[in-house]
């Protein structure tokens, strides 16, 4: 199940100052504590991201569910997060803001993507095209 599994992902995170094993091992994690859209409850979801020129991309990919992941919806009625961001030297805590990328920006950043994390491109494959996979880019907050 999902919750499982993303509940052993952020127990690993904490516990191992946000480094985690398989199958995200050696990759950049954070973890998106994000406000629900309908709930208002304080959700937690792992993800992998990339560093871009001082922000923090986040892909909805939902591992290629014909539907976005439930936290999509969350950022975009609630963009103002806080974040556990895993780094070589530890976790950072940050508050940002989270912005989808729409257009060419969004294309150039998805290849930069596939091209880091070739997993990425297997997510798009299954969604058939049914849906264009969401890329965010998290601000830190002024």
């Amino acid at each position: 199940m999902p919750e499982d599994f993303n509940s052993r992902v952020i127990r690993e995170f904490k516990e191992n100052d946000g480094k985690v094993g398989p199958p995200f091992e050696g990759a950049p994690m954070i973890l998106v504590h994000h406000v629900g859209a309908k709930s208002g409850q304080v959700r937690t979801s792992p993800l992998v991201y990339f560093e871009d020129d001082g922000r923090y991309l986040i892909v909805a990919s939902a591992a290629g569910a014909p539907s976005h992941p439930a936290w999509y919806h969350n950022l975009k009625a609630n963009p103002r997060i806080s974040v556990d961001l895993g780094t070589p030297e530890g976790v950072r805590e940050l508050t940002v803001e989270a912005e989808e990328l729409t257009g060419p920006e969004r294309d150039r950043k998805w290849e930069e993507i596939k091209a880091a994390a070739p997993g990425f491109g297997d997510y798009e494959k299954k969604t058939d095209g049914i849906r264009t996979i969401p890329i965010f880019a998290l601000k830190p907050a002024a």
